[in-house]
C-alpha cells in the first residue's frame, strides 16, 4: 500500500484545506473507538479502509522524510494494514495548540501534540477528547503521578498522552562551582555570573514560590487567585532588583546566556533539555546540570521552584477516523516511539516513560537527571486552568520593568502590589 504523506506549512492555515467534521463526544467515543473490533478482522478477512490523519506538531518534528513525525507516520502506517492512511500535516508548536486548535475544533488536526499548560483551554472548546480503554491504562502504568496529573482535570479524568517532562532547571560550569556551591544561588552568584530569563514569565514565578507565593490554591482551584503579593512578595521583587542591579544576575533575554558560558562571561543558565546538547557542546568536560538552588531573604534558605508539567498528544473528538486517532496517539507516545523522538531530536526530548528513565542511556544523563529531580523536588505543577490567561497576559511587564532596572529595592513593594492585582483579574 503506498502511504502518501502531504506536509501543511503552518497550522493556523491548515483550517482552510481540510474538511470541515462533525461534532464528537468526549465522554464516550474514547471507549467506543479503542475496544471496537472488526469480526472481519477475527476472521481474517479484514478490508483495507481508505483514511486521512491530520497531525500538528512543532516545525523541529517535520523538517524532512526522516523527521520525528514523518518516520514515526510511516511505522504507525505499516503496523496497521487495515488502514490506507493519507498523511497531513500542519505546523503548530505544543506551546500554541490552546490557541490554533480551538479557532475551529472541528477543522484541527486529528492528533496534535500540547503543553499541559493548555488543557484548560482546549477542554472548554470540546478541543480534546478523555482517554479510556487500552491507552488509559497504558498512560497510567508507564508514567509517574505527576506526569498523569499533568494531563488531567480536577476530577481526574485523563485526556493527554505524555511523551516527555516539560519543566526546567540548573546547567552550570563545573570549573567555577562545586556541587555544594549550586545548592545556593547566592553563592552561585559570588562566584561567577548567572543568567537567568527574568523576562521569561514561564521562569519568574520561582521566587514567588520561593517565599510561599500560591497559583489557584493546589493549581485548580480558579477562585483561589494568585498570591504573589504581601510583604513577601514584596521581599521576593526586592531579592531579583538587587541581584539585578549588582550586576550578578543578567536578564537571559536572547541567547545571552549560552553565549557567555562559550566565552567564559557566564557560569551558569537556566533552561531545559531542549538546550542540553548546547550546554554540553559549551562546556565541554566542565558540564554540570541540577535541579534548582536555595535563595536567602531574612537569613532563611528559601528552594527556588520551577513550573512542571509535561507534553502531550491529545485527540481531536471532533476527528471523522477516532479509531484511528487514539491509536495514534498512544503509538505516538509509546516506549518505542519516545525512544526514537530522543535519538531524532539529538537528545533535546527527554522520554517519560519510568521504565525508559531507568536504563543507562539516561541514569548518566546529566539533563535527563536534572529534569527528574527538578520534577519530583524542585517544582510546582503548572496550573492548567484557564484562569492562567491574566497571568501570562500580565507578567510580562513586570519581568521587563526587573530586567531594565524600572523596578527597584525602593517601588519594589508598589510595584509587587499592582502586579499581584493585574494578574488576580481574570476577566481581563
Amino acid at each position: 500500500m503506498k502511504k502518501k504523506i502531504a506536509m501543511l506549512l503552518i497550522c493556523t492555515m491548515v483550517a482552510g484545506v481540510l474538511t470541515a467534521c462533525g461534532g464528537g463526544d468526549t465522554t464516550s467515543a474514547d471507549t467506543k473507538a479503542e475496544t471496537e473490533t472488526s469480526s472481519e478482522a477475527e476472521q481474517g478477512k479484514q478490508e483495507v479502509e481508505d483514511i486521512t490523519l491530520t497531525v500538528w506538531g512543532p516545525q523541529e518534528d517535520q523538517v524532512d522524510d526522516n523527521s520525528f513525525l514523518q518516520v514515526a507516520a510511516k511505522q504507525f502506517g505499516e503496523a496497521h494494514p487495515e488502514w490506507n492512511i493519507t498523511w497531513e500535516f500542519g505546523v503548530c508548536s505544543e506551546g500554541d495548540a490552546g490557541k490554533n486548535v480551538t479557532q475551529d475544533p472541528t477543522a484541527a488536526a486529528d492528533v496534535y501534540m500540547f503543553a499541559n499548560d493548555q488543557l484548560g483551554t482546549l477542554i472548554e472548546a470540546n478541543a480534546i477528547a478523555k482517554l479510556g480503554g487500552d491507552t488509559l491504562e497504558e498512560v497510567k502504568a508507564t508514567n509517574s503521578e505527576t506526569m498523569v496529573k499533568s494531563v488531567s482535570d480536577a476530577e481526574g479524568n485523563v485526556y493527554g498522552v505524555p511523551f516527555t517532562g516539560n519543566t526546567w532547571f540548573l546547567y552550570y560550569d563545573k570549573s567555577v562551582y562545586s556541587e555544594e556551591d549550586i545548592k545556593s544561588l547566592d553563592t552561585m552568584m559570588d562566584k561567577g555570573t548567572v543568567a537567568f530569563p527574568v523576562t521569561n514569565t514561564w521562569y519568574l514565578p520561582a521566587f514567588y514560590f520561593a517565599v510561599g507565593g500560591t497559583m489557584f490554591g493546589d493549581g485548580t482551584d480558579g477562585a483561589a487567585g494568585i498570591t504573589f503579593g504581601g510583604e513577601q512578595g514584596a521581599k521576593a521583587t526586592t531579592y531579583i532588583a538587587e541581584a539585578i542591579a549588582s550586576g550578578k544576575l543578567i536578564d537571559d533575554a536572547s541567547g545571552e546566556g549560552l553565549d557567555g558560558l562559550r566565552n567564559g562571561t557566564v557560569a551558569a543558565i537556566f533552561s531545559g533539555t531542549w538546550d542540553a546538547a548546547n550546554v554540553a557542546e559549551a562546556l565541554g568536560e566542565n558540564y554540570g546540570a541540577a535541579s534548582l538552588p536555595c535563595i536567602t531573604i531574612d537569613g532563611k534558605e528559601l528552594q527556588l521552584k520551577s513550573f512542571s508539567g509535561s507534553k502531550a498528544y491529545g485527540v481531536n473528538p471532533n476527528s471523522k477516523n477516532m479509531k484511528a486517532a487514539y491509536a495514534l496517539a498512544a503509538w505516538l507516545g509509546s516506549s518505542d516511539m519516545q525512544a526514537l523522538h530522543y535519538e531524532l531530536r539529538n537528545g533535546g526530548v527527554v522520554p517519560c516513560n519510568t521504565a525508559l528513565l531507568a536504563t543507562d542511556e539516561f541514569v548518566g544523563n546529566p539533563a535527563a537527571l536534572a529534569q527528574d529531580a527538578t520534577i519530583a523536588n524542585t517544582s510546582i505543577l503548572q496550573p492548567s486552568i484557564s484562569e492562567m490567561g491574566a497571568y501570562w497576559s500580565n507578567a510580562e511587564s513586570m519581568g521587563k520593568g526587573l530586567a531594565n532596572n524600572e523596578i527597584t529595592a525602593k517601588n519594589a513593594a508598589e510595584k509587587t502590589e499592582l502586579w499581584n492585582e493585574a494578574i488576580n483579574n481574570t476577566g481581563l
